[in-house]
């Protein structure tokens, strides 16, 4: 594709990215302030409103100051009149990196991504530089390097993770292209890198969607508590529908508390506070209606929900084993070689040979017994494994572990922060236990089938 269509492309990619977000913050604004005010909207407020919203949702910290005549009336101590929100509504920053993968890949697939990239994150950084210096107030005050790098991070980071990625997959030519040749020329090492990222990944969203269906299973399970909290508040109608919209943003940050759950760590709703399968000790939280999914205690038996991200774990191994054995022997071996035991055949290459007998060869020896004279002198149909060496598997267990703990900490570095003063300060798993209890549950589940030895006996493959 020409590079000027992968420039506009992208530019237009990003353009929408910031657009839409901010569109799904204010339209509702819009609506609420012309049911709730019964006037024309007042864009001098909306539009600030929205911009802050948007930032705070990509990432960016927020310094609320409360006005002083609300601080008065409502009887707040001047001590927490001023107070940092930093636990930001993942709703927006999902959709942004969503947004800016699928960019990321159809600019690989337009043969031209750094092109795409380069133009999306330079754009998207324009625009949020457009968005920090129009978008000012003096509630919810940002500085204006993070309102204009986090986002950007935000929207390029998965940008050029889906542009490698597809890359890596699918090009035939380029630099990333020519990386993975060369890799992969070497047969045992070849698969390491690209299996240690699938594995990995299997297990980071095996986890993700295993902590979205707990959040669900808890709030069908406390949709009482849930309810009262609601009615406890005496929300109007409006009320109501702008604390269920800010609720609805904050899913995705739940469902990350639920992964850190399952993890074992689990998460803090206040300072001095812990929900885990090992008990809870939440206390007094705050009258949020989405804070009533969680338990008020916790049983012994739940510390067995630590097996399921080892049960993630494990069929990213079977996986990842299961493409090492896709992947065939490394060398071009006879089958008198290993019929004879010649085990030098497996290790030294042999001369090259025509690459469509070859995989002839190969498939003839994965499926056609070996005759081998038994003492007795009968026959016996053996089938040799392939080499399997241990190390590069290692390593891709090894990798896995530590891809996995990286990301597991980032999205709980993401699903963290304040929301208020004093007791409300501190909310969300800690990024370091949850990244040690992934990395130790992948080397568990991901070690017990890439680790195994593979042993063909008769017409049948098991795994030791």
């Amino acid at each position: 594709m020409n590079r000027l269509v992968v420039f506009l492309l992208a530019a237009v990619d990003a353009a929408i990215a910031v657009a839409v977000g901010l569109a799904a913050i204010l339209a509702p604004l819009t609506v609420l302030w012309v049911f709730g005010f019964s006037s024309a909207p007042d864009w001098a407020a909306l539009w600030p409103a929205s911009a802050t919203v948007w930032q705070y949702g990509n990432l960016v910290p927020l310094e609320v100051t409360l006005p002083a005549e609300y601080v008065a009336a409502a009887g707040i101590a001047p001590a927490a009149e001023t107070f940092a929100l930093t636990l930001a509504p993942l709703a927006f920053a999902g959709f942004t990196a969503v947004f800016a993968a699928r960019s990321g890949v159809r600019a690989s697939r337009a043969e031209s991504w750094i092109t795409g990239c380069l133009t999306g994150i330079v754009v998207f950084a324009a625009l949020a530089a457009a968005v920090a210096l129009t978008g000012r107030n003096d509630v919810g005050a940002v500085e204006l390097w993070q309102a204009v790098v986090i986002p950007t991070t935000v929207f390029a980071v998965p940008l050029v993770g889906g542009a490698l990625a597809t890359e890596w997959i699918e090009a035939e030519t380029g630099a990333v292209a020519r990386v993975r040749d060369r890799l992969e020329a070497d047969a045992a090492w070849g698969p390491v890198v690209g299996l240690a990222f699938r594995g990995a990944t299997i297990v980071v969203v095996g986890l993700v969607g295993l902590g979205s269906l707990l959040a669900a299973v808890a709030l069908v399970l406390r949709g009482g508590e849930v309810i009262a909290l609601y009615e406890a508040a005496h929300l109007d109608v409006l009320g109501a529908i702008v604390v269920t919209l800010g609720q609805l943003a904050y899913l995705p940050t739940v469902a990350l508390w639920g992964m850190a759950f399952l993890a074992g760590p689990g998460f803090a709703v206040g300072v001095g506070t812990a929900v885990s399968p090992a008990g809870t000790s939440a206390g007094v939280l705050p009258g949020i209606p989405l804070l009533g999914i969680v338990p008020e205690s916790t049983s012994p038996w739940l510390m067995l929900v630590v097996l399921a991200p080892v049960a993630v774990a494990a069929f990213a191994g079977w996986v990842v084993r299961s493409r090492l054995v896709a992947f065939g022997m490394p060398h071009d071996v006879t089958a008198r070689d290993v019929a004879a035991g010649d085990t030098a055949a497996l290790v030294e290459p042999a001369a090259p040979r025509d690459p469509s007998r070859t995989a002839a060869l190969q498939g003839l020896l994965a499926t056609a017994p070996i005759v081998e004279a038994e003492p007795d002198g009968g026959a016996a149909p053996v089938h040799p494994a392939p080499h399997d060496p241990v190390l590069p598997r290692l390593v891709i267990v090894v990798g896995m572990a530590l891809l996995a703990a990286g990301a597991a900490a980032l999205l709980a570095f993401a699903a963290s922060g304040s929301l208020g003063p004093d007791a409300m300060a501190e909310f969300g798993p800690q990024p370091g236990p949850v990244a040690l209890a992934v990395g130790l549950e992948t080397l568990v589940g991901a070690g017990i089938l890439i680790l195994s030895p593979a042993r063909r006996s008769g017409g049948d493959a098991s795994v030791d």
